[in-house]
């Protein structure tokens, strides 16, 4: 079990941290800021720093057999460290930076484009929603539009928590078709735009969505009968 430290403050770039174990597959840490590959969100990647000095790149960040186990991947080559040796562990902020704002754009879309989403993921500057549309509705230039505005009103995000029982009696909160959320530990956190979006979600978010910046809508694909990819980028 690892404290996820990033679930209840995105911005953190470091802690100090205790291995607590480490095999073929990568590093387990007392306490992390690494963000575990999960909910179509990159693990990240980053350093962890001995006292020595030496440090061990993390080329990525991947979830155990439990969702609080979480694997720092280390690069090829690297030495397995023993448990009990003491480190800071550092992401590489810049990318996260980028993770987070693109992921938070993703929720503007799912309230901009009605329909259920079949799938998503998000990348280093880029994104993607698949929803579940008929025909060829959606208009490009629109829903850039409709996207940069929500950015620039500067709307706040943030997590709150809910019981599964009322998640349960709320089922309109899930808006994936082809993802649910984790359940068995009584609660689940959800992800609020004030006023915009409101849905479950684990991943890394910024505080507010004028920290996105203006985004383009970089392509709409067809990808089935009633299945519509919509393709964002940051503009900067």
């Amino acid at each position: 079990m690892t404290e996820l430290l990033f679930r209840d403050d995105g911005y953190l770039r470091s802690c100090n941290a205790r291995v607590i174990a480490a095999d073929e597959r990568g590093i387990m840490l007392d306490r992390t800021v690494f963000y575990a590959m999960g909910g179509g969100q990159p693990g990240d990647t980053g350093s962890l720093r001995l006292r020595s000095g030496r440090e061990i790149a993390i080329v990525d960040t991947i979830k155990g057999a439990s969702a609080d186990e979480v694997i720092h991947v280390p690069a090829a080559g690297s030495t397995l460290l023993e448990p009990g040796t003491e480190l800071v562990a550092e992401i590489d902020w810049e990318r996260r930076h980028r993770l987070m704002r693109m992921h938070t754009c993703l929720h503007l879309l799912c309230a901009v484009v009605p329909g259920a989403v079949t799938g998503g993921q998000v990348a280093d500057g880029r994104g993607r929603l698949d929803f579940d549309i008929p025909g060829s509705s959606l208009d490009k230039e629109a829903i850039a539009s409709r996207l940069n505005a929500l950015i620039a009103a500067a709307h706040p995000v943030g997590p709150r928590w809910i019981t599964e029982e009322e998640l349960a009696a709320q089922p309109e909160l899930v808006r994936t078709m082809s993802v649910k959320p984790p359940v068995g530990s009584g609660r689940v956190r959800l992800m609020e735009i004030a006023g915009v979006d409101l849905q479950p979600c684990g991943g890394t978010h910024i505080r507010n969505t004028a920290e996105i910046g203006p985004v383009v809508v970089a392509k709409i694909e067809n990808k089935g009968r009633q299945n519509r990819r919509v393709i964002l980028a940051l503009a900067e």
